[in-house]
């Protein structure tokens, strides 16, 4: 019996360190959309933000025209992902909210071309509000509406 018992301790140790590895895999290798489109795209972070600062362009936009706007609404995804989690392990935000938030901005992803732009709702599923990168908090801080920034 107590073989047993240590046998499922020991699978279920196992299952958690093999998921917490997922996760990690999972996570965004990327800090801010500026270096998630230099990464995707072979670029200069300094040379991503400087196209954004003379053209206006979103780094969506910048992502698009360099054939990676996919790739970079994936990693956009990601660096959320761990944002989110951050706010639910520190116990600002429960693991419904979470989930919510991660809905939406899957769902303005998928009819996302780069370009929108639009206001953060608290930072939730609509690109940069508050805590997902250039907001200037209270959620008011200027987004997009496809969060592919």
């Amino acid at each position: 019996m107590k073989t047993m018992k240590k046998l499922v301790i020991a699978g279920f140790a196992v299952l958690t360190v093999a998921a917490g590895s997922v996760t990690a895999f999972a996570a965004s290798q990327y800090g801010t959309p500026a270096e998630a489109v230099a990464g995707l795209s072979g670029r200069e972070v300094q040379s991503v933000t400087d196209e954004r600062t003379q053209s206006g362009k979103t780094y969506g936009a910048i992502a698009n025209e360099a054939g990676v706007l996919d790739k970079f609404k994936a990693e956009m995804l990601e660096m959320k992902k761990d944002t989110v989690a951050a706010r639910v392990a520190a116990g600002t935000m429960t693991q419904e909210e979470a989930d919510a938030i991660i809905a939406r901005i899957e769902a303005n992803q998928a009819n996302c071309d780069g370009t929108g732009t639009g206001y953060g709702r608290n930072g939730a599923g609509c690109g940069e509000g508050a805590g997902f990168g250039q907001g200037s908090g209270q959620g008011r801080g200027q987004a997009n509406r496809c969060s592919a920034g």
